[in-house]
């Protein structure tokens, strides 16, 4: 049996380097990651949850209509903007603490379509 193709393939090049596993291409052309853009209604929605938490609150924002680099650096800035930490994972921005309203402020300011989700 052929090492190779039971690892999936191609992993590095002396052309080009690294490649990407998805697509086959160098990872500087890469086009998986491009076309990762979640589509939606375009509304952002924010919300107030405690679930899976051992009972500490965080704000998570949903539906933000960007790829994940971006929605990586909108993240930082809006925790930055409520003074808190949190993550960005799966498309959702999630802010330690109870920022629900200091969110939706900061994301209306910025441009985005805000509704407040949940109870």
């Amino acid at each position: 049996m052929n090492k190779r193709s039971s690892s999936g393939g191609l992993v590095y090049s002396t052309d080009f380097g690294t490649m990407c596993p998805g697509c086959r291409q160098p990872v500087a052309q890469c086009v998986c990651k491009a076309a990762s853009v979640p589509a939606g209604d375009g509304v952002v929605r924010v919300q107030r949850s405690t679930q899976g938490r051992g009972g500490k609150t965080v704000t998570a924002v949903r539906g933000v209509p960007l790829a994940a680099p971006e929605l990586q650096a909108l993240g930082k800035r809006l925790k930055a903007a409520c003074g808190s930490g949190g993550t960005t994972k799966d498309g959702v921005i999630e802010v330690q603490g109870d920022h629900v309203e200091r969110a939706m402020a900061w994301l209306q300011a910025q441009g985005y379509t805000v509704k407040r989700s949940g109870g």
